[in-house]
Protein backbone atom coordinates (compact mmCIF):
# COMPACT_ATOMS: atom_id res chain seq x y z
CA UNK A 1 0.00 0.00 0.00
CA UNK A 2 0.87 3.94 -0.12
CA UNK A 3 1.10 4.87 3.27
CA UNK A 4 2.68 8.38 4.11
CA UNK A 5 3.87 9.01 7.89
CA UNK A 6 3.79 12.25 9.29
CA UNK A 7 6.68 12.82 12.03
CA UNK A 8 9.52 10.79 12.15
CA UNK A 9 10.47 10.64 15.86
CA UNK A 10 10.95 7.50 18.12
CA UNK A 11 7.24 5.87 16.96
CA UNK A 12 7.61 7.55 13.04
CA UNK A 13 10.80 5.83 13.28
CA UNK A 14 9.58 2.03 14.30
CA UNK A 15 6.60 2.18 12.19
CA UNK A 16 8.94 3.20 8.97
CA UNK A 17 10.88 0.68 9.78
CA UNK A 18 8.63 -2.04 10.31
CA UNK A 19 6.35 -1.16 7.85
CA UNK A 20 9.02 -0.86 4.96
CA UNK A 21 10.26 -4.58 6.23
CA UNK A 22 6.47 -5.63 5.06
CA UNK A 23 7.01 -4.19 1.28
CA UNK A 24 4.64 -1.20 1.70
CA UNK A 25 5.42 2.37 -0.45
CA UNK A 26 6.33 4.68 2.28
CA UNK A 27 6.76 8.40 2.28
CA UNK A 28 7.49 10.75 5.53
CA UNK A 29 6.76 13.74 6.25
CA UNK A 30 8.82 15.66 9.03
CA UNK A 31 9.63 19.29 9.55
CA UNK A 32 13.62 18.73 10.25
CA UNK A 33 15.74 18.23 7.35
CA UNK A 34 18.00 16.02 8.85
CA UNK A 35 16.21 13.89 10.72
CA UNK A 36 14.74 13.10 7.57
CA UNK A 37 17.77 12.85 5.55
CA UNK A 38 18.89 10.32 8.15
CA UNK A 39 15.90 8.13 7.95
CA UNK A 40 15.71 8.32 4.46
CA UNK A 41 19.44 7.39 3.95
CA UNK A 42 19.01 4.44 6.45
CA UNK A 43 15.50 3.02 5.21
CA UNK A 44 15.69 3.79 1.56
CA UNK A 45 12.35 5.75 1.59
CA UNK A 46 11.09 8.89 0.12
CA UNK A 47 11.85 12.10 2.83
CA UNK A 48 9.65 15.33 2.73
CA UNK A 49 11.38 18.39 4.93
CA UNK A 50 7.75 20.70 5.77
CA UNK A 51 4.86 20.81 8.12
CA UNK A 52 2.04 18.03 7.15
CA UNK A 53 -0.33 19.95 8.10
CA UNK A 54 0.17 21.95 4.90
CA UNK A 55 -2.27 20.76 2.18
CA UNK A 56 0.86 21.32 -0.65
CA UNK A 57 3.28 19.18 1.46
CA UNK A 58 0.73 16.56 1.45
CA UNK A 59 0.33 16.99 -2.25
CA UNK A 60 3.72 16.86 -2.76
CA UNK A 61 3.42 13.63 -0.63
CA UNK A 62 1.30 12.14 -2.81
CA UNK A 63 -1.65 12.13 -0.44
CA UNK A 64 -3.95 12.22 -3.36
CA UNK A 65 -3.22 8.69 -4.47
CA UNK A 66 -2.11 7.35 -1.05
CA UNK A 67 -3.99 4.55 1.03
CA UNK A 68 -3.27 5.42 4.65
CA UNK A 69 -1.71 8.53 6.25
CA UNK A 70 -0.66 7.82 9.81
CA UNK A 71 0.10 11.02 12.03
CA UNK A 72 2.57 10.66 14.56
CA UNK A 73 3.93 14.08 15.52
CA UNK A 74 4.82 14.72 19.42
CA UNK A 75 1.39 17.07 19.41
CA UNK A 76 -1.73 15.76 19.71
CA UNK A 77 -3.63 19.16 17.72
CA UNK A 78 -0.94 18.74 14.60
CA UNK A 79 -2.13 15.04 14.38
CA UNK A 80 -5.67 15.56 13.79
CA UNK A 81 -5.29 18.48 11.69
CA UNK A 82 -3.07 16.38 9.41
CA UNK A 83 -5.51 13.83 9.84
CA UNK A 84 -8.67 16.04 8.46
CA UNK A 85 -6.41 17.52 5.64
CA UNK A 86 -5.70 14.11 4.59
CA UNK A 87 -9.74 13.18 4.31
CA UNK A 88 -10.29 15.85 2.57
CA UNK A 89 -7.78 16.31 0.34
CA UNK A 90 -6.72 13.03 -0.58
CA UNK A 91 -10.14 10.49 0.88
CA UNK A 92 -7.75 8.03 2.02
CA UNK A 93 -7.97 6.52 5.83
CA UNK A 94 -5.98 8.19 8.77
CA UNK A 95 -4.68 6.99 11.77
CA UNK A 96 -3.18 9.74 14.78
CA UNK A 97 -1.37 9.60 17.24
CA UNK A 98 -3.79 11.12 20.48
CA UNK A 99 -2.09 11.07 23.84
CA UNK A 100 -3.32 13.90 25.87
CA UNK A 101 -6.00 12.44 28.13
CA UNK A 102 -8.10 15.23 28.01
CA UNK A 103 -8.64 14.64 24.08
CA UNK A 104 -8.64 10.86 24.64
CA UNK A 105 -11.65 10.93 26.98
CA UNK A 106 -13.63 12.68 24.08
CA UNK A 107 -12.14 10.36 21.02
CA UNK A 108 -15.20 9.14 20.21
CA UNK A 109 -16.85 12.56 19.28
CA UNK A 110 -13.11 13.44 17.75
CA UNK A 111 -13.17 10.43 15.83
CA UNK A 112 -16.39 10.40 13.94
CA UNK A 113 -16.28 14.11 13.27
CA UNK A 114 -12.79 14.14 12.01
CA UNK A 115 -13.40 10.40 9.95
CA UNK A 116 -10.08 9.34 11.85
CA UNK A 117 -10.10 5.45 11.41
CA UNK A 118 -8.17 4.83 14.19
CA UNK A 119 -6.84 6.65 17.13
CA UNK A 120 -3.51 5.20 19.37
CA UNK A 121 -3.05 6.44 22.57
CA UNK A 122 0.92 4.89 22.96
CA UNK A 123 0.74 5.84 27.22
CA UNK A 124 -2.68 4.06 27.48
CA UNK A 125 -1.81 1.03 25.50
CA UNK A 126 1.26 0.79 27.51
CA UNK A 127 -0.22 1.35 30.80
CA UNK A 128 -2.76 -1.67 29.28
CA UNK A 129 0.22 -4.01 29.13
CA UNK A 130 1.97 -3.48 32.56
CA UNK A 131 -1.36 -3.93 34.27
CA UNK A 132 -1.63 -7.21 32.01
CA UNK A 133 1.96 -7.63 33.78
CA UNK A 134 0.83 -6.61 37.21
CA UNK A 135 -2.07 -9.02 36.59
CA UNK A 136 0.36 -12.03 36.33
CA UNK A 137 3.47 -11.05 38.53
CA UNK A 138 5.35 -14.39 37.76
CA UNK A 139 5.63 -13.68 33.74
CA UNK A 140 7.72 -11.47 31.98
CA UNK A 141 5.80 -10.48 29.04
CA UNK A 142 1.99 -11.04 29.10
CA UNK A 143 0.11 -10.31 25.12
CA UNK A 144 -3.99 -11.22 25.15
CA UNK A 145 -5.69 -13.13 22.56
CA UNK A 146 -9.31 -14.18 21.59
CA UNK A 147 -10.66 -10.29 23.80
CA UNK A 148 -8.43 -12.08 26.69
CA UNK A 149 -10.03 -15.86 26.47
CA UNK A 150 -6.29 -17.04 25.95
CA UNK A 151 -3.12 -15.44 26.95
CA UNK A 152 0.16 -15.61 25.17
CA UNK A 153 2.86 -15.88 28.45
CA UNK A 154 6.87 -15.36 28.72
CA UNK A 155 8.71 -16.42 31.55
CA UNK A 156 12.28 -18.67 32.20
CA UNK A 157 12.53 -22.05 33.33
CA UNK A 158 14.36 -21.39 37.13
CA UNK A 159 16.74 -23.69 38.37
CA UNK A 160 15.58 -27.37 39.80
CA UNK A 161 12.25 -26.94 37.63
CA UNK A 162 10.56 -30.29 37.08
CA UNK A 163 10.37 -29.17 33.47
CA UNK A 164 14.62 -29.25 32.98
CA UNK A 165 15.97 -31.54 31.11
CA UNK A 166 12.56 -32.67 29.87
CA UNK A 167 11.18 -33.29 26.68
CA UNK A 168 8.00 -30.87 25.88
CA UNK A 169 5.74 -33.75 25.79
CA UNK A 170 6.76 -35.31 28.72
CA UNK A 171 6.86 -31.63 30.50
CA UNK A 172 2.96 -30.66 29.66
CA UNK A 173 1.06 -34.38 29.32
CA UNK A 174 -0.04 -34.04 33.01
CA UNK A 175 -2.22 -31.41 32.31
CA UNK A 176 -5.72 -31.59 32.08
CA UNK A 177 -5.93 -28.19 30.10
CA UNK A 178 -5.05 -26.20 26.81
CA UNK A 179 -1.41 -25.55 27.17
CA UNK A 180 1.19 -24.95 24.74
CA UNK A 181 4.94 -24.10 24.75
CA UNK A 182 5.12 -22.23 21.33
CA UNK A 183 8.74 -20.34 21.37
CA UNK A 184 11.62 -21.58 23.23
CA UNK A 185 14.53 -19.15 23.46
CA UNK A 186 18.07 -20.46 24.55
CA UNK A 187 19.36 -18.56 27.76
CA UNK A 188 23.24 -17.24 26.23
CA UNK A 189 22.58 -18.14 22.52
CA UNK A 190 19.43 -15.91 22.24
CA UNK A 191 18.72 -19.24 19.00
CA UNK A 192 14.68 -18.59 18.77
CA UNK A 193 12.66 -22.16 18.56
CA UNK A 194 9.46 -23.10 17.20
CA UNK A 195 9.22 -26.46 18.78
CA UNK A 196 7.34 -29.39 18.54
CA UNK A 197 6.81 -31.99 21.46
CA UNK A 198 10.18 -33.55 21.13
CA UNK A 199 11.93 -30.32 22.14
CA UNK A 200 13.90 -30.89 25.05
CA UNK A 201 13.60 -27.65 27.90
CA UNK A 202 16.71 -26.60 29.80
CA UNK A 203 17.47 -24.24 32.94
CA UNK A 204 17.94 -20.80 32.03
CA UNK A 205 15.30 -21.40 28.69
CA UNK A 206 13.02 -18.25 27.69
CA UNK A 207 9.14 -19.91 27.13
CA UNK A 208 6.51 -18.42 25.58
CA UNK A 209 2.98 -20.33 26.35
CA UNK A 210 -0.08 -19.52 24.91
CA UNK A 211 -3.02 -20.73 28.26
CA UNK A 212 -6.25 -19.31 29.33
CA UNK A 213 -5.74 -16.70 32.11
CA UNK A 214 -7.79 -18.71 35.01
CA UNK A 215 -4.80 -21.67 34.35
CA UNK A 216 -2.03 -19.66 34.62
CA UNK A 217 -1.62 -20.19 38.44
CA UNK A 218 -1.56 -23.98 38.10
CA UNK A 219 0.85 -23.65 35.63
CA UNK A 220 3.48 -21.51 37.34
CA UNK A 221 3.09 -24.00 40.35
CA UNK A 222 4.01 -27.11 38.05
CA UNK A 223 7.40 -25.49 36.74
CA UNK A 224 8.10 -24.19 40.08
CA UNK A 225 7.85 -20.61 39.80
CA UNK A 226 6.37 -18.33 42.81
CA UNK A 227 3.01 -16.54 41.85
CA UNK A 228 2.46 -13.95 44.54
CA UNK A 229 -0.22 -11.39 43.84
CA UNK A 230 0.96 -8.04 43.75
CA UNK A 231 -1.13 -5.39 46.30
CA UNK A 232 1.28 -2.54 46.41
CA UNK A 233 3.54 -0.77 43.74
CA UNK A 234 6.09 2.00 43.84
CA UNK A 235 6.21 4.16 40.61
CA UNK A 236 9.35 6.50 39.52
CA UNK A 237 8.07 9.32 37.28
CA UNK A 238 4.78 10.46 36.98
CA UNK A 239 4.43 11.10 33.37
CA UNK A 240 1.08 10.51 31.25
CA UNK A 241 2.08 6.84 31.70
CA UNK A 242 2.25 6.84 35.16
CA UNK A 243 -1.01 8.44 35.36
CA UNK A 244 -2.57 6.13 33.21
CA UNK A 245 -1.50 2.88 35.02
CA UNK A 246 -2.22 4.05 38.37
CA UNK A 247 -5.23 4.78 37.12
CA UNK A 248 -5.74 1.09 36.48
CA UNK A 249 -4.03 -0.11 39.14
CA UNK A 250 -6.18 1.95 41.82
CA UNK A 251 -9.56 0.89 39.89
CA UNK A 252 -8.50 -2.92 41.09
CA UNK A 253 -7.88 -1.97 44.35
CA UNK A 254 -3.54 -1.54 44.24
CA UNK A 255 -2.32 0.45 46.43
CA UNK A 256 0.01 3.21 44.15
CA UNK A 257 2.90 5.17 45.23
CA UNK A 258 4.20 7.73 42.88
CA UNK A 259 7.93 9.28 43.08
CA UNK A 260 8.06 12.75 40.92
CA UNK A 261 10.51 15.46 40.86
CA UNK A 262 8.35 18.29 39.49
CA UNK A 263 6.57 19.87 42.48
CA UNK A 264 3.41 21.23 39.88
CA UNK A 265 3.13 17.75 38.45
CA UNK A 266 2.82 16.37 41.80
CA UNK A 267 0.19 18.83 42.66
CA UNK A 268 -1.76 17.64 39.40
CA UNK A 269 -1.17 14.12 39.84
CA UNK A 270 -2.73 14.84 43.77
CA UNK A 271 -5.70 16.00 42.18
CA UNK A 272 -6.07 13.80 39.44
CA UNK A 273 -5.60 10.71 41.88
CA UNK A 274 -6.65 11.50 44.79
CA UNK A 275 -6.33 7.97 46.40
CA UNK A 276 -2.46 7.19 45.29
CA UNK A 277 0.27 8.53 46.88
CA UNK A 278 2.34 11.47 45.80
CA UNK A 279 5.82 12.05 46.31
CA UNK A 280 7.74 15.04 45.32
CA UNK A 281 11.47 14.05 45.32
CA UNK A 282 13.96 12.50 42.67
CA UNK A 283 13.65 8.31 42.68
CA UNK A 284 17.40 7.81 41.80
CA UNK A 285 18.29 9.05 45.18
CA UNK A 286 18.51 5.49 46.88
CA UNK A 287 17.45 7.11 49.93
CA UNK A 288 14.23 8.28 49.29
CA UNK A 289 13.45 4.69 47.65
CA UNK A 290 14.44 3.09 51.14
CA UNK A 291 12.35 5.27 52.93
CA UNK A 292 9.60 4.60 51.21
CA UNK A 293 9.85 1.02 51.65
CA UNK A 294 11.40 0.09 48.15
CA UNK A 295 12.66 -3.01 49.91
CA UNK A 296 9.32 -4.51 51.21
CA UNK A 297 7.27 -3.63 48.23
CA UNK A 298 5.55 -6.05 45.61
CA UNK A 299 6.34 -4.19 42.39
CA UNK A 300 8.50 -1.21 40.59
CA UNK A 301 7.88 0.59 37.56
CA UNK A 302 10.63 2.78 36.15
CA UNK A 303 9.08 5.28 34.32
CA UNK A 304 10.84 8.30 33.87
CA UNK A 305 11.81 9.88 30.51
CA UNK A 306 15.45 8.77 30.88
CA UNK A 307 16.20 5.76 29.51
CA UNK A 308 18.98 5.64 31.23
CA UNK A 309 17.90 6.27 34.52
CA UNK A 310 15.28 3.47 34.15
CA UNK A 311 17.53 0.97 33.71
CA UNK A 312 19.40 2.04 36.71
CA UNK A 313 16.69 2.21 39.03
CA UNK A 314 15.60 -1.32 37.88
CA UNK A 315 18.81 -2.69 38.28
CA UNK A 316 19.11 -1.18 41.72
CA UNK A 317 15.41 -2.18 43.17
CA UNK A 318 16.50 -5.76 41.88
CA UNK A 319 19.22 -6.30 43.85
CA UNK A 320 17.75 -4.71 47.78
CA UNK A 321 14.67 -6.11 46.73
CA UNK A 322 12.04 -8.96 45.70
CA UNK A 323 9.80 -6.78 44.15
CA UNK A 324 8.57 -7.11 40.59
CA UNK A 325 10.48 -5.05 38.33
CA UNK A 326 9.12 -3.53 35.15
CA UNK A 327 11.45 -0.98 33.31
CA UNK A 328 10.22 1.85 30.16
CA UNK A 329 12.94 1.54 27.15
CA UNK A 330 12.11 4.65 24.14
CA UNK A 331 15.70 4.28 22.54
CA UNK A 332 15.44 1.87 19.35
CA UNK A 333 18.87 -0.07 19.34
CA UNK A 334 19.31 -0.75 22.74
CA UNK A 335 18.37 -4.46 22.02
CA UNK A 336 21.55 -6.49 22.77
CA UNK A 337 23.20 -3.93 25.42
CA UNK A 338 20.31 -4.43 28.02
CA UNK A 339 19.83 -8.24 27.66
CA UNK A 340 22.44 -8.08 29.95
CA UNK A 341 21.30 -6.25 32.79
CA UNK A 342 18.84 -7.56 35.26
CA UNK A 343 15.65 -4.77 34.53
CA UNK A 344 13.03 -7.25 34.88
CA UNK A 345 10.35 -6.87 32.17
CA UNK A 346 10.93 -4.04 29.42
CA UNK A 347 8.01 -2.16 28.16
CA UNK A 348 8.28 0.10 25.28
CA UNK A 349 5.18 2.54 24.53
CA UNK A 350 6.39 3.13 20.52
CA UNK A 351 6.57 -0.75 19.66
CA UNK A 352 3.30 -1.11 21.02
CA UNK A 353 2.25 1.82 19.42
CA UNK A 354 3.54 0.16 15.85
CA UNK A 355 1.66 -3.48 16.68
CA UNK A 356 -1.84 -1.40 17.08
CA UNK A 357 -0.77 -0.28 13.87
CA UNK A 358 0.44 -2.75 12.10
CA UNK A 359 -2.44 -5.12 12.87
CA UNK A 360 -5.15 -2.25 11.55
CA UNK A 361 -2.69 -2.11 8.05
CA UNK A 362 -2.88 -5.87 7.51
CA UNK A 363 -6.86 -5.99 8.02
CA UNK A 364 -6.71 -3.02 5.07
CA UNK A 365 -4.62 -5.28 3.18
CA UNK A 366 -7.51 -8.02 3.39
CA UNK A 367 -10.45 -6.34 4.51
CA UNK A 368 -12.66 -9.11 2.26
CA UNK A 369 -10.33 -11.86 3.78
CA UNK A 370 -9.15 -13.14 7.35
CA UNK A 371 -8.44 -10.08 9.55
CA UNK A 372 -5.63 -10.05 11.29
CA UNK A 373 -6.87 -9.24 14.90
CA UNK A 374 -4.01 -8.98 16.58
CA UNK A 375 -0.32 -8.87 16.27
CA UNK A 376 2.79 -8.91 18.60
CA UNK A 377 6.16 -8.76 18.02
CA UNK A 378 7.95 -11.08 20.71
CA UNK A 379 11.74 -11.83 21.30
CA UNK A 380 13.20 -8.71 20.02
CA UNK A 381 10.72 -8.57 16.78
CA UNK A 382 12.10 -12.18 16.07
CA UNK A 383 8.71 -13.86 16.19
CA UNK A 384 5.21 -12.63 15.61
CA UNK A 385 2.12 -13.89 17.44
CA UNK A 386 -1.23 -13.33 15.13
CA UNK A 387 -5.09 -13.57 15.49
CA UNK A 388 -6.79 -14.12 12.59
CA UNK A 389 -10.71 -14.14 12.42
CA UNK A 390 -11.50 -16.59 9.59
CA UNK A 391 -14.15 -15.50 7.10
CA UNK A 392 -15.31 -17.53 4.19
CA UNK A 393 -13.59 -19.16 0.81
CA UNK A 394 -10.21 -19.79 2.65
CA UNK A 395 -8.14 -22.29 1.36
CA UNK A 396 -7.91 -23.77 4.86
CA UNK A 397 -11.71 -24.45 5.30
CA UNK A 398 -12.62 -27.98 6.57
CA UNK A 399 -9.48 -29.71 5.52
CA UNK A 400 -7.71 -31.63 8.66
CA UNK A 401 -4.77 -30.10 9.94
CA UNK A 402 -2.88 -33.15 9.36
CA UNK A 403 -2.73 -32.70 5.20
CA UNK A 404 -2.60 -28.87 5.38
CA UNK A 405 1.30 -27.74 4.00
CA UNK A 406 2.24 -25.64 7.17
CA UNK A 407 5.06 -23.02 6.74
CA UNK A 408 8.36 -24.24 8.16
CA UNK A 409 8.97 -22.42 12.01
CA UNK A 410 5.10 -21.80 12.15
CA UNK A 411 2.99 -22.79 14.84
CA UNK A 412 -0.66 -23.15 14.84
CA UNK A 413 -1.63 -22.68 18.76
CA UNK A 414 -5.03 -22.70 19.00
CA UNK A 415 -8.54 -22.94 17.27
CA UNK A 416 -11.44 -20.57 19.48
CA UNK A 417 -14.80 -21.86 18.24
CA UNK A 418 -18.08 -19.91 20.05
CA UNK A 419 -15.79 -19.10 23.27
CA UNK A 420 -14.43 -23.13 23.19
CA UNK A 421 -10.73 -22.88 23.24
CA UNK A 422 -9.40 -26.00 21.12
CA UNK A 423 -5.77 -27.29 21.25
CA UNK A 424 -5.35 -28.52 17.35
CA UNK A 425 -4.53 -32.06 16.62
CA UNK A 426 -3.74 -33.53 13.56
CA UNK A 427 -7.48 -34.26 12.61
CA UNK A 428 -8.91 -31.17 14.12
CA UNK A 429 -10.19 -28.53 11.02
CA UNK A 430 -10.41 -24.78 10.69
CA UNK A 431 -14.20 -23.46 9.94
CA UNK A 432 -15.27 -20.25 8.78
CA UNK A 433 -16.06 -18.20 11.90
CA UNK A 434 -13.09 -19.60 14.16
CA UNK A 435 -10.37 -17.28 15.79
CA UNK A 436 -6.77 -18.80 14.89
CA UNK A 437 -3.77 -18.31 16.75
CA UNK A 438 -0.51 -18.71 15.18
CA UNK A 439 3.19 -18.26 16.08
CA UNK A 440 5.56 -18.23 13.63
CA UNK A 441 9.65 -16.48 12.93
CA UNK A 442 8.07 -15.47 9.29
CA UNK A 443 7.03 -11.65 8.90
CA UNK A 444 4.45 -9.87 7.37
CA UNK A 445 1.54 -12.71 7.44
CA UNK A 446 -1.70 -10.50 6.89
CA UNK A 447 -4.41 -13.87 5.73
CA UNK A 448 -4.88 -17.21 6.74
CA UNK A 449 -3.83 -18.49 3.92
CA UNK A 450 -0.28 -17.10 4.48
CA UNK A 451 0.17 -19.95 7.06
CA UNK A 452 0.12 -22.23 4.14
CA UNK A 453 3.72 -23.00 2.21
Amino acid sequence: MKIIIAGCGKVGYALAEQLNEEGHELTIIDINEEKGRLVGNVLDVMCIQGNATSYRVQEEAGVKDADLLIAVTNKDEVNLLCCLIARKAGHCQTIARVRDPGYYAEIGFIKEELGLSLAINPELAAASDIARLIRIPSAMEVDAFAKGKVDLVRFRIPENSSWADKKISDATKKFGFSLLICVVERDGSHDVIIPDGNTILHEGDYISVIVSPDKMKALFASIGIESKMIKDVMIAGGGTLAYYLAKKLLESKIQVKIIENNRARCDELSELLPKAMIIYGDASGTDLLREEGIESTDAFISLTGLDEENVMLSCYVGRVSKAKVITKINKINYGGIIDNFDIGSVVSPKYITAEHIIKYVRGMQNSMGSAVEAVYRIIDNKVEALEFSVKKDSRVLDVPLSQLKLKKNLLLCNIIRRGKIILPSGQDMIKAGDTVIVVTTHKGLDDIDDILA
